[in-house]
């Protein structure tokens, strides 16, 4: 197959070896699939997770948010997914005996960026006629901004601070909108993405460039006359930005660091302790928030395709992702591998 090949730390647009499906697999030809910032971490920063596997040696195909069409079946399928249906899957492929793989992450788990794919039946949900491909695409990262908005326990009363307008903040913004919490203060340094997250229902926009986001929160809550802490969903993931926050935040401040962190920020503890600084890391999206925002696309309780700044082919892809990396382009590209 034709795919967007990640060898020796390079990228490029060859012929690899054709995916075959194991038993409870799906054989599925992608049909959308959404750059994320995640694979430019993945490329820039290896480890050796069992479920994260950097392999110079060996060919990977990245993508993790996708939609495709089935074209075939491993042994011991159930029959539920016939040739032709529009699946999707939380991008976890499960194989008995075996560490779960993240799908695009890992040289035995070929993502969406290529002409076939495997995922796992068991994961797997079909796509009901109507929902848009590129919608169902951006599924995995709206599901992140549900998870750590649901994780904060935050609702209406509450004021939030949402820190970055990529697709991770935008996703927070639209988890915020969807529980009726407000104003809701969104701070980036590109106008461009605050004018998207006031698509998705921010309220208040911040370019730290003009303005201190902290004091414009500090204006809004006072504003508005709130009585509760400070809520912080850090939605970037850069070196010292953290730190950034201990400094400036409010006594007994929440921090949800949706943010992808994968260099050496610190924090310094004694900071953080005295302002009784509470802070999650990690841990989602659940298959709750991860099926629950696929509902909510098909349902058309949520639409995140104003997150969509463009669509490509594969031989785009390399070039595309550098524009992730330098943190230009819009909250989302989508790929159509099957684009000429």
């Amino acid at each position: 197959m034709r795919a967007v090949v990640l060898r020796g730390g390079r990228l490029e647009v060859r012929e690899t070896a054709d995916p075959v499906p194991g038993p409870g697999e799906l054989l599925i030809r992608p049909r959308s699939a959404a750059i994320c910032a995640s694979d430019v971490h993945y490329m820039d920063h290896p480890n050796s997770a069992p479920r994260f596997v950097w392999d110079p040696d060996r060919d990977t195909v990245m993508g993790h948010e996708f939609i495709g069409e089935v074209v075939g079946h491993g042994p011991s399928c159930s029959g539920d997914f016939p040739v032709g249906s529009r699946v999707t899957s939380m991008p976890i492929l499960v194989r008995a005996g075996q560490e779960p793989l993240v799908i695009g992450h890992h040289p035995d788990a070929h993502g969406a960026f290529g002409e076939l794919m495997v995922v796992s039946e068991v994961m797997s949900r079909r796509v009901s006629d109507g929902v848009p491909d590129d919608a169902v695409a951006l599924v995995d990262a709206f599901a992140v901004g549900e998870f750590y908005v649901r994780c904060s326990g935050i609702g209406p009363g509450e004021l939030p601070l949402v820190i970055g307008a990529g697709a991770i903040g935008l996703s927070t913004v639209a988890a915020l909108k969807t529980r009726g919490v407000g104003p809701i203060v969104v701070s980036d340094y590109s106008d461009d993405r605050l004018a998207y997250a006031e698509t998705f229902g921010a309220d208040v926009l911040v370019n730290p460039s003009a303005r201190d986001p902290y004091e414009a929160w500090r204006e809004t809550f006072r504003a508005n006359n709130f009585q509760t802490t400070q809520v912080i969903f850090e939605c970037v993931g850069a070196n010292g930005l953290l730190q950034t926050v201990v400094d400036n935040c409010e006594f007994l401040a929440r921090v949800y660091a949706a943010g992808g962190w994968y260099d050496a920020g610190t924090i310094d503890c004694t900071d953080a302790t005295h302002k009784g600084v509470t802070m999650q890391f990690g841990g989602g999206p659940h298959p709750q928030d991860w099926y629950g925002t696929l509902d909510a696309v098909a349902d058309g309780r949520l639409d995140p395709a104003p997150a969509i700044g463009r669509a490509i082919g594969l031989d785009e892809v390399p070039e595309a992702i550098d524009q992730v990396r330098k943190g230009q382009g819009p909250p989302r590209v989508v790929v159509h591998p099957d684009a000429s």
